[in-house]
């Protein structure tokens, strides 16, 4: 059975910096894409970013690009997610998920409804 946890997440003013793990469990990831997403209070989840297991290949939203990093150890089968420069809009749940169609170069999806597995959550609130 698959496992995602999340981790990481807390309370930071604006300009912060927090970095969140996701642990992933029950099968093998290569092949398949991972991702970020969150959803604010009131609003859809949307995309932040997503990273191909294998070949490592990131992908970005617009809104995150140049502030949040993504990468993966495959040795620990985690995902993190590095929130550098953070603003008050970035407050929301952070979702980690997992993509079990295989893997297209060249791109990753950004629809929550393509992700298969998701972990809990973990809250990051940035203070103006």
């Amino acid at each position: 059975q698959v496992q995602l946890v999340e981790s990481g997440g807390g309370l930071v003013q604006a300009g912060g910096s927090l970095r969140l793990s996701c642990a992933a469990s029950g099968r093998t990831f290569s092949g398949y894409v991972m991702g970020w997403f969150r959803q604010a209070l009131g609003k859809e989840r949307e995309f932040v970013a997503a990273i191909s297991w294998s070949a490592g290949s990131t992908y970005y939203a617009d809104s995150v690009k140049g502030r949040f990093t993504i990468s993966r150890d495959n040795a620990k089968n985690t995902v993190y997610l590095q929130l550098n420069s953070l603003k008050p809009e970035d407050t929301a749940v952070y979702y980690c998920a997992a993509d079990f169609r295989p893997y297209n170069p060249g791109s990753a999806s950004r629809r929550a409804s393509d992700y298969d597995s998701w972990g809990q959550g973990t809250q990051v609130t940035v203070s103006a």
